[in-house]
């Protein structure tokens, strides 16, 4: 996580952030460049996204499904309390959305190529399968 609260201003893509994974770690971006990305349970985008529970009762959720993939401890997306990436994500050219800026519900998607820049922002209506139309493009 940037260390002062403007400091999101001047990133340059996802790979400048920090952010801690839900069992408390600080976990540099930089380290899923062209790779995986982590899942970060919403706990502000609108009352009705909050994850419920802790970040300890959503991993021992999430491992009764059998999830494997990375995930984050679970954050703010809108307002001063948004975690700094979400700030620069919700205001590059590309992830804006058509009704302003705010996350409006959970599942609100971000494409982002190889070099960490937001090339597309997913309504949270649109199906996950739709990216991947858009995936070889940026392959």
């Amino acid at each position: 996580m940037c260390a002062q609260a403007d400091e999101w201003r001047s990133a340059t893509s996802i790979y400048d952030f920090h952010a801690r994974d839900i069992d408390g770690r600080d976990v540099s971006l930089e380290q899923y460049r062209c790779g995986a990305v982590r899942a970060a349970p919403c706990g502000a985008a609108a009352a009705q996204c909050s994850e419920p529970g802790d970040d300890a009762q959503i991993k021992a959720f999430a491992e009764g499904y059998g999830v494997k993939f990375d995930m984050f401890s679970k954050i703010e997306v809108n307002g001063d309390g948004a975690h700094p990436l979400w700030k620069w994500l919700k205001e590059q050219p590309k992830g804006r959305g058509t009704l302003g800026n705010a996350i409006k519900w959970n599942f609100t998607k971000f494409l982002i190529n190889r070099e960490g820049q937001v090339v597309k922002r997913y309504s949270p209506m649109e199906d996950p399968y739709v990216i991947e139309k858009d995936l070889p493009a940026y392959l």
